[in-house]
Parts: structure tokens; C-alpha cells; sequence
């Protein structure tokens, strides 16, 4: 019998998780549920959930401070969900490590779409296409344990970082285009949404200590994509 997923959704409004709770059950989930984000983290510490879905706007903890919190010790998916649509909050809530954003109101299909699609991800991220290790400046990458240490401390990576960094450093020295790189990881759904891919790229070159005005690493390639370009690669 194949385990269900659990998704643990985080709102104020009991009408909300009341709703949520019913949709994701009856689409093959188990669901726990949260008022703010001090429940939630102990439900996260006592349950181990597969993902979150996450509103903004609450008492005593806010999304946006447990988010930060949750990400000092794991990179579970997150998926943001808050009436909050500007521009500002949706980067803000990815630059903190999440791994998506559905503004209020929406379509549950929707929602749910966006789990699996999460979902797919995390498979893809399982994969080792025969990566092994690699070493490029003070970076030293472990593929298939998922490790990553920059200048000797270890660096923590989210899901999608590390399919952003297998699929970069698996075409080094070719252009990875927003759409491929958009479609690979994300989905076709978003194969136009260059913001998001942008918000990662720089999430994983602050990562990788790739931060100069002019990034060694993770090369932009004008209007067109990114390339990765190591200085000594090591397979």
C-alpha cells in the first residue's frame, strides 16, 4: 500500500482549513492543520509532514517569520497561499525558501495541481543521474547524499536548489534557457515565469558564495537564460 502524503496547511481562518482539509483528503492526502505559525511548527516537529501550505497573515507567528524559522533546520516544500498578491510578498516569501505562491482567491484544483506538481519535483530531486561529486572553487558538492559545503561549513540546499544546480552543472559551459530551465524544474505551467526562476538563481549563487557584481559561477545570459561555467570541474 503506497503511503499518503502529508500536507500540513497553515491558516487562521478555520473556514479555510476546514475546506482545504476536505479538498486534499478526498485528492488522496492526509492533512494536518494549523492556526499560526507556533502551532505549526510543532506540528512539523511531531508529525514530519511532505509539505506545507502556508497563509501569511496571522497571529502570535506570521508566514513570513516561519518560513525563516523552519528554513534554519529544513527544506521541506513550502506553498505560500495568502491574499497578500503583491509583487513584493511573492518574492519576499521565495527569497525566504519557498517553493511556490497562490495568491487568494483561488481555484482548490489549482492547489492541488501545484502539490503534485511540488511533488514531481521532489522525485526529480531523487535522482542521480549519475552525478557523483563536484568541486569548483571553495564549493564542494555531494549529489547523491545531497551535501554541499562552501569553504569547508556546510550549505543547506531546498529542493529546488539542488534541481536548479544538478540541471545548471549537468549543461556546463552550455545555455540553459529561462523556458527549459522553467519547464525542467517547474513545469510547463510555468515556462513564462522568469521572476520566479530569477529569485532561485539568486538564492543559489548567494549559496554557493557566487555574489560578485560579475558571478563566476552561474553566468546570465542576456534576455536569453543562464549558463553554469566552473573554473575546475570536477566530475
Amino acid at each position: 500500500m503506497v503511503k499518503k502524503l502529508v500536507v500540513l496547511v497553515v491558516d487562521d481562518e478555520e473556514r479555510i482549513t476546514y475546506f482545504l482539509k476536505s479538498k486534499l483528503k478526498i485528492s488522496g492526502y492526509e492533512v494536518l492543520t494549523a492556526q499560526n505559525g507556533k502551532e505549526a511548527l510543532e506540528q512539523f516537529h511531531n508529525n514530519d509532514p511532505d509539505l506545507i501550505v502556508l497563509d501569511l497573515v496571522m497571529p502570535e507567528m506570521n508566514g513570513f517569520e516561519f518560513l525563516q524559522e523552519l528554513r534554519k533546520f529544513s527544506r521541506v516544500p513550502v506553498i505560500i497561499l495568502s491574499a497578500k498578491s503583491e509583487d513584493i510578498d511573492k518574492i519576499r516569501g521565495l527569497k525566504l525558501g519557498a517553493d511556490d505562491y497562490l495568491p487568494k482567491p483561488f481555484n482548490p484544483n489549482e492547489l492541488v495541481a501545484r502539490i503534485e506538481a511540488v511533488c514531481r519535483r521532489i522525485d526529480r530531486s531523487a535522482e542521480s543521474e549519475n552525478l557523483q561529486t563536484a568541486s569548483f572553487k571553495d564549493v564542494h558538492v555531494d549529489f547523491q547524499g545531497h551535501s554541499m559545503t562552501v569553504k569547508g561549513t556546510e550549505v543547506h540546499l531546498t529542493w529546488i536548489e539542488w534541481l536548479l544546480l544538478r540541471e545548471l552543472f549537468q549543461n556546463m559551459g552550455k545555455v540553459n534557457t529561462y523556458e527549459t530551465l522553467l519547464t525542467k524544474i517547474w513545469g510547463a505551467e510555468y515556462r513564462n515565469d522568469i521572476q520566479i526562476l530569477r529569485t532561485w538563481v539568486t538564492r543559489l549563487r548567494n549559496k554557493l558564495g557566487d555574489t560578485a557584481g560579475i558571478p563566476e559561477l552561474i553566468i546570465t545570459i542576456p534576455k536569453t537564460g543562464y549558463m553554469f561555467k566552473s573554473t575546475s570541474p570536477d566530475k
